[in-house]
């Protein structure tokens, strides 16, 4: 007969028969029955842990904080990819054996410029050019191991990368997942590098080299190695004005007076066999502002008819309007203090705090921007050009506190910009579109908002240490 409950028993836990017969009491069995189905519950949300992992690797992919990491796996990447391209992809001659021709012509004694010539024209490079290529010469058995001077360029070209992610890793503007378009998705960057083997990359893996070090705030050796890209192609020179903006800035007129001296120094020490021979023959091949270029290669301008091109009024078109942007960009868009631009003649202990604070964005929207002016109103632009800015396009586009351009539209530009430099020949739709893009960024960064200045974490140049000193 079944046990009677009393009102008094009401409240008691009833025992419940275990395997064996006895009597378990509920409160025992809980805990187990409760692990029991949290495991079952664990083992029933597969889709839950999934969804976990796709939010975590699109935070991975859009939070710039994240950049070191990708750039890390791109670089490991652009391994395989540089070899494999080096392996299958076949070598096209252009300018390797003319460069060759005219260090040779040097390394045999000949010290005038105007009678170093190469296959496809007389050298009009500067003289660090002649020191760089004369090594790989020498390195690439006279210039005739091409395989290894492909992985030469192969490490620079990783190299560039490497200067380049530690610049967005400063920065922090750009989202991660802009890197893909960036490496592994350019043929024409790969091409410039790794089967054309242009001094154009030279110049700019130094250049970064410069900008890094900038960065950390060792100008001295900043205006050191921007002066040795310089040295290497005359392009380096479109960043000039915006360097000489951030000098003024950092500090003042009579203590960037002997920085530039540094850059004008090395350019003397540099040429001095070449000026001793002939100065005039060296400056004007080497540092030749006037040089005509050839239609048949511009890719910015094919829409134009060929004698419009070569129209010295044209020219002096593109000059002005050159001179008047970086007035525009100075005046509006870099000098944000409030107060006048004169001031920046003045010692940076003389002035109001915010017109002498430099942060990491801001140096680099500066000396960006300078360049992206240059290259929007070049007389021509040749495809070898291409690397002049490639890699500061996602920083231009990403950069501005803005919605004027959603995401979407920041691809659509990369890739029409990287469609029209791979356009070959180059057509009157693609130097049109490649147009449309340069303007839709300049409209870009001057409506949109400027890189915060006002970040403490990012402020470089006013704390002061040891190494600030020695500049």
């Amino acid at each position: 007969m079944p046990p009677v409950l009393h009102s008094t028993d009401s409240c008691r836990p009833l025992p419940v028969s275990g395997g064996s017969g006895a009597a378990v009491p509920l409160e025992l069995m809980a805990p187990a029955a409760r692990s029991r189905g949290a495991a079952a519950g664990g083992r029933s949300n597969p889709i839950e842990r999934a969804r976990r992992g796709w939010e975590k690797l699109g935070h991975i992919l859009t939070d710039p904080r994240y950049t070191a990491l990708l750039g890390v796996c791109l670089c490991l990447a652009e391994l395989g990819v540089s070899h494999w391209v080096i392996q299958r992809v076949p070598y096209t001659e252009i300018d390797w054996k003319a460069y060759m021709d005219e260090v040779e012509g040097v390394l045999n004694g000949t010290y005038d410029y105007t009678k170093l010539q190469g296959d496809t024209g007389p050298l009009v490079y500067p003289a660090g050019f002649v020191y760089i290529f004369s090594a790989f010469y020498y390195l690439t058995e006279h210039g005739t191991n091409i395989r290894l001077a492909q992985y030469i360029f192969a490490v620079l070209y990783l190299l560039t990368l490497f200067l380049v992610f530690r610049i967005y890793i400063v920065t922090r503007k750009v989202p991660p997942y802009v890197f893909f378009f960036m490496c592994c998705a350019s043929y024409r960057v790969h091409s410039i590098f790794l089967l054309r083997l242009f001094n154009d990359p030279v110049a700019m893996v130094i250049l970064f080299l410069a900008i890094n070090l900038i960065l950390q705030d060792h100008w001295s050796w900043g205006c050191f190695f921007y002066s040795l890209a310089v040295s290497v192609k005359m392009n380096i020179l479109l960043l000039a004005p915006g360097l000489l903006y951030l000098l003024l800035c950092r500090f003042g007129l009579l203590r960037t007076i002997p920085k530039l001296c540094i850059c004008a120094l090395l350019q003397v020490i540099l040429a001095l066999p070449f000026l001793m021979e002939n100065p005039a023959g060296y400056l004007l091949r080497s540092f030749d502002f006037g040089r005509q270029f050839l239609f048949q290669w511009t890719v910015n301008w094919r829409f134009l008819p060929e004698h419009v091109f070569q129209h010295r009024a044209f020219h002096l078109a593109l000059l002005s309007a050159h001179l008047v942007g970086l007035l525009l960009f100075c005046f509006y868009r870099w000098h944000r203090s409030g107060q006048s631009i004169l001031t920046l003649l003045k010692d940076p202990a003389q002035r109001k705090p915010q017109s002498r604070r430099l942060t990491a964005n801001k140096i680099i929207f500066v000396l960006f921007s300078s360049n992206f002016l240059g290259v929007t109103f070049s007389r021509s632009l040749h495809y070898q050009f291409y690397v002049w800015y490639f890699h500061t396009l996602p920083y231009l586009l990403w950069c501005t506190d803005t919605n004027v351009l959603p995401g979407l539209a920041k691809i659509l530009i990369l890739g029409l910009i990287e469609l029209s430099w791979n356009t070959f020949p180059s057509t009157a739709v693609s130097s049109g579109a490649l147009h449309l893009c340069h303007a839709a960024i300049l409209l870009h960064l001057w409506f949109g908002v400027p890189p915060d200045e006002k970040s403490s974490k990012e402020n470089i140049a006013t704390s002061r240490t040891p190494l600030q000193k020695k500049d």
